[in-house]
């Protein structure tokens, strides 16, 4: 599985995606770290991080998709089972 069958706007797209992504989910581990009280801290990584992680999915469904010349929601099950088990752990803390 190389890169070479790989639409050049795919590549742009699906780098961009799961760089913002990425960058949301530093966000909300910033915001772990910098806020003062635990609600605040709670919030802020659960919001960064299921946003990253959608980003990130997507990411990897459309290059999945666009490599194997079909639609690839296999990643859309790790996403339910992240969101799902948010809530748990936010409860757990």
């Amino acid at each position: 599985m190389s890169g070479a069958e790989l639409p050049l706007w795919a590549a742009w797209l699906v780098v961009a995606l799961a760089v913002v992504g990425a960058a949301f989910s530093l966000t909300g581990a910033l915001g772990l770290i910098r806020l003062r009280t635990f609600y605040e801290r709670v919030h802020a990584p659960t919001l960064g991080a299921t946003l990253g992680m959608a980003l990130i999915l997507i990411s990897s469904m459309l290059l999945l998709s666009l490599l194997e010349g079909r639609l690839v929601l296999r990643d859309a099950l790790i996403g339910v089972f992240l969101t799902v088990s948010t809530p748990v752990t936010l409860l757990l803390l």
